[in-house]
């Protein structure tokens, strides 16, 4: 047990850390996952303008990824198919209809010029060791806009997962552009695939957001699919509506996919069916609408973090002026060593420096020698002069010296001196400077990425009442077999009801429950009740029970509301040890409860109306209505006079009690017969 809690606590944690920070979740600075990092660092290092075989690409990022070439083809292919940093050449697959991409030996790929200005800068990136030491990779790109908003993210960790969705390009940076100046922007999803989403909840992209197919309903015979419900392809969405249909949760004749470079799916509707009254079940029954739940799991200073899009946004913002900060200094230092090299050479070649060498006999005397020439120019050099300076003057080709440009090394200086004080300017106004570069993004990409999807707001749609217009199963109940269900072939048409109704049935017992329409269930023989439970209906309906005890056989009454339930739980209506006789929901009759027949009782039937009896709650016990034992009881129209027996007949009935109580006592006063040795009665003696 020991070894085995070593591994758990140290083995195991190693792997869900690993999983978390190097597979699964993306991180917050350029929001790519490992495998993506690595994909597009190959891109980078292999980049000369051409289109390379996607097979290439992958068996170099092979260096990197220690893990197997398919990892690698998958990624790159859903990383190509979002048009953001990878030119695609050949079948990468369609994001509408789900089909797959071609072989890696068959498609190209190459990088795109905005992945290099947005996302790479070999001189700020910090680089770390490959799995097996031998190259080196960043460990994270200095994306200068949150990629992690744009291209969305989707994984599964140990113990956590990330749901993340993609949002638009323009809007993103308008967003981060917005964030520099302090505020703050509300951003919604942008999904690839069109259609409608309704943003209600989605509460800073911590909550859901609801996904609807544009559905065109112009015909009002049939219905064009033109854009899908984001995390849908055109195969998963028709099999939806197939199964729908199978169901008759929806009535169609027919479905055809002409989906190619656009979406184009159309449903045939059945002769007789409008396209006003099919729109609501497809959304309720089919994957034209969906619901996506968002979990913005990312990796911040090496632990997983939720957070919202506004702190995402407010991150990029300030990473955003650090990172364009970084590149002005280090080009403000490139420039200040070009000036001085510049004039370092200007100064060599126009005061002949270069022949005061000409004696020097050693590499000490000659490095002096330019040294003490370029003394006198200090204040125009303004930065001591090195040995190194002095070495890559003497490394100056005689054939430059003589066809040195004064006037041009003159004009290069002054584009040097213009460019290092627009550097300082902008130093000191980072954040405008920041919105330019946003600007200009916008104005040089903003045209290739325009919204696809509609934001909106759905009017919901309630299933139970998409189904309520969709009632086209036959509910039948057969009593000599006692099932009841949409399969039940035999026995009698309650009612229609849809797949998603739900009915109250009271059984001959008295147990009760409220149950969804089932296919086929056995509820035994002398059904009572059986509706539609409508929760209205049920709160206004009341039931009368008669029941009579099981000893005495006293008849008793009970009205109740069925009003509190639980799916499919069982409940009961009457108590133990009781017996129901009779039931019904009806106001406006009579209980005619049938007494056993009895010596000088003429009145076997007696009448009580329902309305004279109190509803109580479901618990409550039941109304005695007689001391007399009940013999069946049957619920009849007001104004039918109860059976009176006739004179003849209540004669009869005290002539048979009478011989009954005769043949009783004669029984008790008659002595038993006397036996033979074998058992046998002894003969009687004739009369003479």
């Amino acid at each position: 047990m020991a070894y085995v809690k070593s591994l758990f606590d140290k083995n195991f944690l190693e792997y869900a850390s690993y999983v978390i920070k190097d597979r699964a979740i993306p991180h917050l600075d350029d929001g790519l996952k490992p495998v993506q990092r690595r994909i597009l660092h190959s891109l980078l290092e292999m980049d000369d303008g051409k289109f390379h075989k996607v097979a290439n690409v992958v068996g170099h990022c092979m260096k990197y990824h220690p893990h197997g070439d398919a990892s690698i083809y998958s990624a790159l292919v859903v990383l190509a198919n979002k048009e953001l940093f990878i030119d695609r050449q050949g079948n990468f697959g369609n994001i509408y209809t789900g089909d797959e991409a071609s072989a890696a030996r068959y498609i190209e790929c190459r990088i795109l010029p905005l992945a290099k200005k947005i996302l790479h800068n070999p001189e700020i990136t910090e680089y770390e060791d490959s799995y097996d030491g031998r190259n080196r990779e960043p460990v994270t790109f200095p994306a200068k806009v949150p990629l992690v908003l744009i291209m969305g993210a989707e994984g599964i960790a140990v113990g956590m997962s990330t749901k993340i969705l993609p949002h638009n390009f323009v809007e993103v940076l308008q967003a981060v552009k917005e964030g520099l100046r302090g505020k703050k922007t509300k951003l919604f999803p942008d999904f690839p695939t069109g259609g409608e989403v309704d943003v209600s909840d989605y509460h800073d992209g911590t909550g859901k957001v609801l996904v609807r197919a544009n559905l065109d309903i112009s015909d009002p015979k049939r219905i064009l699919i033109r854009e899908l419900p984001f995390g849908t392809t055109t195969e998963s969405l028709i099999n939806s509506i197939e199964n729908a249909a199978k169901k008759n949760k929806i009535k169609i004749a027919g479905i055809n996919d002409f989906t190619t470079a656009n979406v184009e799916i159309e449903i045939k509707l059945q002769r007789g069916t409008y396209t006003s009254e099919v729109v609501d079940a497809l959304y309720a029954f089919t994957d034209c609408e969906m619901s996506i739940s968002v979990n913005p799991l990312v990796i911040v200073d090496n632990n997983p973090r939720i957070m919202t899009v506004s702190e995402i946004i407010a991150h990029h913002s300030e990473r955003l002026v650090k990172i364009l900060t970084a590149e002005l200094k280090i080009e403000e230092g490139k420039l200040r060593d070009k000036h001085h090299a510049r004039t370092l050479e200007q100064i060599f070649i126009q005061e002949r420096i270069y022949k005061k060498i000409e004696d020097k006999k050693t590499q000490a005397g000659v490095v002096k020698a330019v040294l003490d020439g370029l003394k006198p120019f200090d204040k125009q050099i303004k930065r001591e002069v090195t040995e190194e300076d002095v070495e890559r003057l003497l490394k100056i080709p005689i054939r430059r010296i003589s066809l040195y440009d004064i006037n041009k090394a003159r004009t290069e200086l002054e584009e040097i001196e213009a460019r290092m004080k627009e550097v300082r300017k902008h130093l000191k106004n980072t954040v405008e400077y920041a919105e330019d570069f946003i600007n200009e993004v916008i104005r040089d990409y903003g045209e290739q990425y325009q919204r696809k999807s509609r934001i909106t707001s759905f009017q919901k749609v309630d299933v139970r009442e998409a189904a309520a217009t969709q009632r086209n199963l036959d509910l039948r109940y057969d009593e000599e077999t006692g099932y009841l269900g949409t399969e039940v072939k035999t026995g009698r048409l309650l009612f229609q009801v849809s797949s998603y109704d739900r009915i109250l049935v009271i059984r001959r017992t008295g147990a009760y429950s409220v149950m969804d329409v089932p296919d086929k269930l056995f509820v035994d023989k002398g059904m009572y009740h059986c509706v539609m439970a409508d929760k209205d209906e049920m709160s206004k309906t009341v039931i009368t029970a008669v029941y009579m005890d099981k000893d005495t056989r006293h008849p008793y009454i009970k009205r109740c509301i069925i009003d509190s339930f639980i799916i499919g739980k069982g409940y009961t209506l009457v108590d133990e040890n009781t017996q129901m006789l009779a039931l019904t929901s009806r106001t406006d009759a009579v209980i005619r409860v049938t007494y056993i027949p009895k010596a000088r009782v003429q009145i076997l039937e007696e009448d009580f109306k329902i309305s004279k009896f109190l509803v109580k709650g479901i618990k409550a016990g039941g109304v005695r209505l007689s001391t007399r034992q009940a013999d069946k009881a049957d619920i009849i129209d007001i104004g039918i006079k109860p059976r009176i027996p006739t004179d003849n007949a209540v004669k009869k009935g005290l002539l048979q009690t009478a011989k009954k109580a005769v043949r009783k006592s004669v029984a008790k006063k008659k002595p038993a017969k006397k036996t033979g040795g074998k058992g046998k009665a002894k003969p009687s003696k004739k009369r003479k």
